[in-house]
């Protein structure tokens, strides 16, 4: 099968990863949970665990714990957030709970309430 019958094929024919998209009506209530990456759009209340990149988008609502490999919020989140890797925090963005990262990146007009521990990398 070519790309142009599946876009989801990359050139050697193997699937590329497409992310699971939460749209906005859709409402969650208890845990989320993936491997893959995530974009939330709608609204999930409980607790979130993606392996890989989490995206809350603009009108994306989570009040939950979010465990992910990263994360970022253009959209508002009530709860703690935890990645291994970096939390960006887009202009429109709102937080409110203590972040636990590698990295933050905080851009003008971004709302943060919490506190935040810098993760070191493992020393060798």
């Amino acid at each position: 099968m070519s790309k142009e019958e599946n876009p989801f094929l990359d050139s050697g024919s193997s699937p590329v990863a497409v992310p699971t998209v939460i749209g906005q009506t859709m409402r969650i209530q208890g845990t989320l949970t993936s491997r893959e990456e995530v974009h939330l759009n709608g609204h999930c209340e409980g607790q979130i665990e993606v392996d890989g990149r989490l995206t809350i988008g603009t009108g994306g609502m989570a009040t939950a714990n979010i465990k992910a490999g990263e994360v970022v919020l253009d959209g508002s989140a009530k709860g703690n957030v935890e990645t291994t890797g970096r939390l960006i925090l887009r202009m429109s963005a709102s937080l409110e709970g203590d972040v636990n990262a590698a990295g933050i990146a905080i851009e003008d007009g971004a709302y943060f309430k919490g506190g935040v521990d810098i993760l070191r990398p493992p020393s060798s």
